[in-house]
């Protein structure tokens, strides 16, 4: 009975981890076999750099996400952790996000290959997170600033508040 979520997590993640190879072999199949086998005529040196960059963006993230995902055991043996929890956000989020963004565009790129230009939203989107983090630390201007009469009111009167002491009611018996 014990440790039981441990090897449920564990368990979980095997499966997830198996789904995630399932999906990248699945569209480097479906690529290979389409592009090159079917439209060969057209399968030309832009296509293999197309092949080999969308190998990374699969290898890289999957390779991070199974190092979260590895379970962790004492020395005699005995499961300790399961792993990390693979449904959660952050940054597990964001690996998946290229996983899946890499199969479309390597998929969708068979079509046409203006859906490269898709993978520009990664960049954009990492951009969009650093310049939120940075904002945050930059001064909004309302440190220094004058304040009006009503706010000034509301502020004083929160303060006072705050410094009253608390009475707490205890029950004795």
């Amino acid at each position: 009975m014990a440790n039981q979520g441990a090897k449920k997590r564990r368990e979980e993640n095997i499966r997830h981890m198996k789904n995630l190879l399932r999906l990248i072999i699945a569209s480097n199949v479906i690529y290979l076999v389409v592009r090159m086998g079917i439209f060969y005529s057209s399968f030309t040196w832009k296509h293999w750099v197309g092949l080999i960059l969308t190998s990374l963006a699969y290898v890289i993230p999957y390779q991070q996400l199974s190092a979260m995902a590895k379970p962790a055991y004492t020395d005699n043996g005995e499961l300790l952790d399961g792993g990390f929890d693979m449904s959660t956000g952050g940054i597990c989020g964001y690996l998946h996000d290229v996983i899946y963004i890499t199969c479309f565009v390597q998929l969708s790129s068979i079509i046409s290959g203006k859906f490269w230009y898709i993978y520009l939203v990664i960049p954009g989107f990492a951009a969009y997170q650093l310049f939120g983090l940075a904002k945050g630390f930059m001064s909004h201007g309302s440190e220094g600033g004058e304040e009006d009469e009503k706010t000034r009111k509301k502020r004083e009167k929160m303060e006072k508040k705050a410094s009253r002491t608390k009475f707490v009611k205890t029950r004795t018996r």
